[in-house]
């Protein structure tokens, strides 16, 4: 059983999000069962499918005066490096590394779901934006000024975590 399934608790109310989310989960799920010799090119989807998944929502989060500076956008680059780094590193062998940042990955993920990304649906539905056509139904809603910080109230300036803190601790 993987370390990470899908449930009800990790669900925004938005079907992109959700649907991608769930993507992330599987494809996290099947780098973690991956024997040796397939763990890389699992392991290159993942890392291909969170670079898309990121952009879509850094997309959404700029067309709806999220800052680029803010602290979910800064998580998602940290990440993104931490995933890159990992296979460089599987790819000179050392697939224990890629093996333990699963493990992480799968503590991470749920906590920046929950937090990040639940503050950045309960945005896109305020402001009525559509991500699959990125309309936003009621202009008259978007915040006058940029949103600084992830949008929750959990943070109020950018993250400056590094790459191994991005991963381990909960944001």
């Amino acid at each position: 059983m993987p370390y990470l399934e899908w449930s009800d608790a990790l669900a925004m109310d938005l079907p992109v999000m959700d649907q991608t989310h769930r993507e992330f989960i599987d494809l996290l799920g099947a780098a973690e069962m991956a024997p040796d010799d397939q763990l890389l090119g699992r392991w290159r989807a993942l890392v291909a499918h969170t670079d898309d998944h990121f952009a879509q929502e850094d997309q959404w989060m700029a067309a709806t005066r999220f800052s680029s500076t803010n602290c979910h956008t800064t998580q998602h680059k940290v990440v993104l490096q931490v995933l890159r780094e990992g296979l460089a590193r599987g790819e000179r062998g050392e697939l224990d590394v890629i093996r333990a940042m699963v493990r992480e990955l799968s503590a991470w993920f749920p906590h920046h779901a929950q937090a990040m990304d639940a503050a950045l649906a309960l945005h896109l539905r305020r402001v009525g934006y559509d991500p699959e056509t990125g309309v936003v139904r009621m202009p008259q809603a978007l915040p006058q000024e940029v949103i600084h910080g992830c949008g929750g109230d959990t943070c109020s300036e950018p993250a400056t975590a590094t790459p191994a803190e991005a991963v381990a601790t909960p944001a």
